[in-house]
């Protein structure tokens, strides 16, 4: 999916007041689901004008809030950040003058220095990308165990009634027949990723024919595991959700 477009936050008032220091960039930033990428210095050798707890935020458009180095390092903390944002993963970066040829290993990446005075930076970077977004439809069992396995996983799980939300990565139906319909033609155009109908498969057949779009929608939904109990749905559910957002991702993190 593409990447959300990053926003600052907004202006001091009387309600909502400036976000002060990274902390609280990161709080406003967590909030509004957008990913970010946390430096933090671990090691800085001289001559460097950073030194270790120095940290900085790598956001989406580039921008870099905070501090962990001076111009020689920044073009490379920006460009790893933005590497590791489409990828979710986190690493070591090394930018040392011992370093004549870039060269990446399990957790860590090294380039050169490009200044000629010198020195030595480790900075970690964390790639902190948003929870999946899955909005569950129904009451019945099953849809309490798809509310507590989701939230177990660390996803966002959302059972509230109202229109879905954008980023939505998931949406599945467990509500027995009561108002699936237009749940699932909302989520279709919404072109949610991931569609599932808790049914049989003969009554999902009979719900989806004639829906448009109804070929996006797993039915029975979830991995054929043998699954019986509203748990063990819950568990084949998810393990679907993750293989077709990381199929859609391209393997990345993100999805």
């Amino acid at each position: 999916m593409g990447m959300p477009e990053l926003r600052k936050p907004p202006a001091a008032s009387a309600t909502v007041p400036k976000p002060r220091g990274l902390q609280e960039w990161a709080d406003v930033l967590r909030a509004r689901r957008e990913p970010y990428v946390m430096a933090t210095v671990v090691r800085a050798a001289r001559p460097t004008s950073a030194k270790a707890g120095d940290r900085a935020l790598v956001l989406p458009d580039g921008t870099i809030e905070g501090f962990v180095g001076g111009h020689c390092a920044l073009s490379t903390v920006r460009s790893q950040g933005l590497r590791l944002l489409r990828t979710g993963e986190s690493t070591l970066l090394r930018i040392t003058p011992e370093a004549s040829e870039p060269y990446e290993e399990e957790g860590l990446v090294a380039v050169g220095q490009p200044c000629l005075s010198g020195g030595t930076l480790e900075i970690f970077l964390e790639a902190v990308l948003p929870p999946a977004l899955v909005r569950v439809f129904g009451e019945a069992p099953t849809a309490r165990a798809l509310i507590s396995v989701g939230r177990a996983m660390g996803y966002q799980v959302d059972d509230a009634a109202g229109p879905l939300s954008d980023g939505t990565s998931a949406v599945v139906v467990a509500s027995h027949g009561i108002g699936e319909e237009p749940v699932l033609a909302e989520a279709i155009a919404a072109g949610v990723p991931y569609i599932g109908l808790i049914a049989s498969r003969k009554r999902g057949a009979a719900v989806l024919d004639g829906l448009e779009g109804g070929d996006r929608v797993r039915s029975p939904a979830g991995l054929d595991i043998g699954a019986r109990t509203p748990g063990e749905i819950a568990v084949s559910v998810y393990a679907e959700i993750v293989a077709t957002l990381k199929t859609l991702a391209g393997g990345d993190r993100r999805a």
